[in-house]
């Protein structure tokens, strides 16, 4: 079993920075592949950013695509998603995903290849 909790969230303003962070319990962090995904109100959940279980590989939706940088720290088991040049279209609830596979980035763009999930964390942006 893993748990994923997710913090950095908050209010900012259009333009600004945050920095997502999502701590995961377990021995096997290495060994899983870690996803980023949101969800606004009314809205299904979209994949934002992945990056394989060595950190070697990293996928980023278009729509952050220049803006948004996912890294892991596989000593800390914790993945981050820095966020930057933020729009009010990011306001969502952001959810980190870890999948047990070693397989590449692409594969960890599709919501239902991830094993475990985090409660979310809630980020908003205003104009």
């Amino acid at each position: 079993q893993v748990q994923l909790v997710e913090s950095g969230g908050g209010l900012v303003q259009a333009g600004g920075s945050l920095r997502l962070s999502c701590a995961a319990s377990g021995r096997t962090f290495s060994s899983f592949g870690m996803g980023w995904f949101r969800q606004a109100p009314g809205k299904e959940r979209e994949f934002v950013s992945a990056i394989t279980w060595g950190g070697d590989e990293t996928n980023v939706a278009d729509s952050v695509k220049g803006r948004f940088t996912i890294s892991r720290d596989n000593a800390k088991n914790t993945v981050y998603l820095q966020m930057n040049s933020l729009k009010p279209e990011d306001t969502a609830v952001y959810y980190c995903a870890a999948a047990r596979t070693s397989a590449g980035s692409r594969w960890l763009t599709r919501r239902m290849n991830y094993d475990y999930w985090g409660q979310g964390t809630q980020v908003t942006v205003s104009s």
